[in-house]
């Protein structure tokens, strides 16, 4: 199973992405799982999963990264005895750090038998400079950036292209490696893009 975090500040646009992103790789022949906080939170309805082949599981209670990381474990272990599916999508909370939940994964991997895909941050770029100036939020959201394998920026549509390129230099100045993505789930920009990384990319723990 191959295990991709698809992390981001609240309002970033996560669960919207998280429901276009699975659609594109059951699309492509994977057999996909959605894990996240509050499945409540995630609108995906009884027509989308039988279509999809979808399974969607709840890991409620606490924090995915901290409070409930064995039930997390627990879950990817019953989802890789039973569904199997080839590719987990894990939607953490807003205030999540990606990098703790990647270690507990790998720290498990012998029970799950997963393998780490790209840890993906999603970046809004209309709330650039909130998000990097008020000094509690700056310090998770600078976090979060610098703990991702590809930042999506997303809402470009409802960005200017000055403001676009705004947010890709603040990111850029966080974190020199990781790929960056220009995304839109209104459009579809970029959409094609990721869930391509999404299929192929594998990183080392």
């Amino acid at each position: 199973m191959k295990i991709v975090q698809i992390a981001g500040y609240l309002g970033s646009g996560k669960t919207t992405l998280i429901i276009a992103l699975s659609r594109k790789v059951a699309e492509a022949g994977m057999k996909v799982a959605i894990l996240v906080n509050d499945v409540g939170a995630v609108p995906v309805d009884g027509k989308v999963i039988e279509e999809y082949g979808l399974t969607v599981k709840d890991i409620g209670g606490g924090c995915i990264c901290c409070q409930v990381a064995g039930t997390m474990i627990r879950t990817l272990e019953t989802l890789a005895k039973g569904p199997k599916p080839e590719m987990i999508i894990i939607e953490p909370t807003g205030i999540a750090v990606p990098e703790s939940i990647r270690q507990t994964v790998m720290m498990n991997a012998g029970k799950t038998g997963a393998v780490l895909g790209p840890t993906i941050v999603l970046f809004d770029t209309t709330r650039t400079d909130k998000l990097l100036t008020y000094d509690t939020l700056k310090r998770l959201v600078t976090t979060q950036i610098r703990d991702a394998d590809i930042v999506a920026l997303s809402k470009v549509d409802l960005s200017s292209a000055d403001a676009t390129d705004h947010a890709e230099r603040a990111v850029r100045e966080l974190n020199q490696t990781a790929k960056i993505i220009r995304l839109s789930t209104v459009t579809g920009e970029g959409l094609a893009v990721l869930a391509d990384q999404m299929r192929e990319v594998t990183v080392q723990a």
